[in-house]
């Protein structure tokens, strides 16, 4: 994540307006190695976690990429041939019509949604209605790349509350205390990323906005 720029450290600002020092974006991966890579992740997570699944769901438009790399990656590392769809941000109004492209849902679908963070569960949220209008399916998990950890203004994380509100279980990829742990003090490419003075920054961040486990 950190060689493809999509995990970064300095000075954002995240949709809910919080001050953050470290952002991360797979809109920023774009070669073949990094999908490879990133479906075969996404994939071993499924088989070792969830188990069997029929459709990937990769919400427009970060998380399409995102379910076609894993389902080539189950096919070639697993040989589980699953289908994959994604939504259009705006419905077709010609030809068949229609929001939804690829694999067609149907009653009795398990469906793994693939997306890259969760930090307030909208887009899950607002995807849900769409997943359960086409068919009669179950939503078996939800991948992220990263888990934020980040607390709402209840108290609980996004992942909490999507668990709590609709009973969909989350695996992420990595949680942001994890590449506190992995990257302090490591060099990449000759760069320290996360030096004393980012990890005080990423410890001050975190004890106010995160949850401790």
């Amino acid at each position: 994540m950190v060689r493809a720029g999509v995990l970064t450290f300095g000075d954002f600002v995240t949709k809910s307006g919080r001050q953050t020092p470290y952002f991360v974006n797979t809109g920023n991966y774009g070669t073949g190695a990094q999908a490879a890579k990133l479906g075969e992740t996404y994939a071993r997570c499924i088989h070792e976690r969830i188990g069997s699944v029929n459709v990937l769901f990769g919400p427009a438009y970060k998380g399409i990429p995102l379910a076609t790399a894993t389902a080539v990656a189950l096919h070639t590392q697993y040989g589980e041939d699953v289908g994959y769809c994604f939504n259009r941000k705006e419905a077709k109004d010609h030809g068949e019509g229609g929001n939804m492209v690829g694999c067609k849902l149907k009653d009795g679908d398990r469906v793994v949604i693939t997306e890259d963070v969760v930090t307030a569960g909208t887009s899950v949220r607002e995807t849900l209605p769409l997943l359960q209008k086409a068919a009669h399916i179950t939503i078996a998990g939800l991948i992220v790349s990263v888990d934020r950890m980040e607390k709402g203004v209840h108290g609980k994380t996004a992942i909490q509350e999507l668990y709590e509100d609709f009973g969909i279980q989350t695996y992420p990829l990595v949680t942001v205390r994890e590449i506190l742990s992995a990257l302090y003090n490591i060099e990449i490419d000759g760069k320290i990323v996360i030096d004393d003075a980012m990890k005080t920054r990423m410890e001050n961040y975190m004890e106010q906005y995160c949850s401790e486990k």
